[in-house]
């Protein structure tokens, strides 16, 4: 991301996210239809905050990313209108509200500071908000024209200064959401992502794993790891057989994909003890319960969808809830995407686990993988590691 001054460039942000547009190139009316949703996302949420006050603490990034998911719509419509983003911008920045404080050069490109200062008092919000969601509807219909486009951006900005949101903060989280949650990773994405590599072999996750789980007749799983049993035998807790004895492969998956996993931490007493505040906040109760809470919440939204069978994606609903669940522990940095990863190739191998009564967990920390092995063919197989 080009930067200057601290300030993120328009055009920079418009060439970034279009690689997360996978919607039809000449199709106009779901990016319309998308964005009259968003404005009407940004309205529950400014309800909420003038009603809530303090009790809806969150209101800030809620607005910041419903504003973010907004602009996203919007560049969406000048990609397919072949308007330049920041073009849009610099003639909705010249009304009264705004000014232009960049030199030429910066407002040519697109520099996000210089529509960012307001030189008019504070803004009511609900006249802002009613604006911004007549302007949204004026684009509706036929294709729009570059003046409707403008009108919109005025009263976006417009809206933006009014809850007192930094236009700068919002493009830089859609961003970062847009990209994590659509565009596989890359290297460079995945860099500061092994979370106890620093760390001593005794304190860090298997870099390589194979785990036996195995079901007896009482209908209870096992886990061994290189031999020894781990963890207490597991049944499903519930009337509907529903396969949960087997959920902790998750929590391989999350350690070969994520790299993270306070349960499983825990469970082979690799805590990383030698660090007290990444012993007390990363990988002790609060942690394991946020784990544990996150695998048992997914899987009840993966029983509604067959266990992700035949599916190659994870909504999107459902990756911001978890981006939500981890906040504030390490894993929070990982992309939206590698947590799809994860989903999917987690459940890939508890179907097959669940269908077999068992198996064998194969996780790579350095690939990123989990796959399943059946246990008729551990034989032919070195013993775990």
């Amino acid at each position: 991301m080009m930067q200057k001054e601290g300030s993120l460039l328009l055009s920079e942000y418009a060439a970034e996210v279009a690689a997360t547009d996978v919607l039809g190139s000449t199709d106009f009316n779901p990016v319309l239809q998308g964005l009259y949703g968003e404005v009407g996302g940004i309205m529950s949420t400014a309800k909420k905050h003038v009603r809530e006050k303090s009790a809806y603490p969150g209101f800030r990034l809620a607005a910041e990313e419903e504003f973010g998911d907004t602009l996203w719509y919007l560049a969406a419509i000048c990609r397919r209108m072949q308007v330049p983003l920041e073009e849009i911008f610099t003639e909705a920045a010249n009304h009264g509200n705004f000014k232009n404080v960049g030199a030429a050069s910066d407002i040519a490109t697109g520099v996000l500071a210089y529509i960012a200062i307001p030189v008019a008092p504070s803004i009511s919000l609900d006249a802002t908000l009613v604006r911004l969601g007549q302007a949204a509807a004026a684009l509706l219909g036929n294709k729009p024209e570059r003046a409707d486009l403008v009108a919109f951006a005025r009263a976006y900005l417009d809206a933006t200064h009014a809850a007192k949101l930094a236009f700068s903060d919002v493009a830089r989280g859609n961003l970062r959401k847009a990209r994590g949650a659509f565009l596989e990773p890359q290297a460079v994405d995945l860099v500061g992502l092994d979370f106890d590599n620093t760390f001593g072999i005794e304190e860090q996750l298997p870099r390589e794993f194979k785990i036996r789980v195995n079901q007896r007749g009482s209908g209870k799983s096992y886990l061994q790891w290189n031999g020894v049993f781990i963890g207490d035998p597991l049944t499903d807790n519930i009337a509907d057989r529903d396969g949960y004895r087997f959920h902790d492969v998750f929590h391989f998956s999350y350690m070969a994909v994520l790299h993270w996993s306070p349960v499983i931490r825990a469970l082979i007493k690799h805590k990383r003890k030698s660090n007290p505040s990444y012993d007390e906040e990363q990988d002790s109760g609060r942690a394991i319960v946020v784990e544990e809470g996150l695998a048992a919440w997914i899987f009840s939204k993966a029983k509604e969808l067959n266990f992700f069978e035949n599916q190659g994606k994870v909504s999107l609903g459902i990756l911001k809830t978890i981006s939500e669940f981890v906040s504030g522990y390490e894993v929070e940095k990982c992309p939206l995407k590698l947590w799809e990863k994860a989903i999917l190739e987690g459940y890939a191998v508890f179907r097959q686990l669940k269908a077999n009564q068992g198996g064998w967990i194969v996780g790579n920390r350095e690939l990123r993988t989990i796959t399943y092995m059946p246990l008729e063919s551990e034989n032919e197989y070195s013993p775990i590691r």
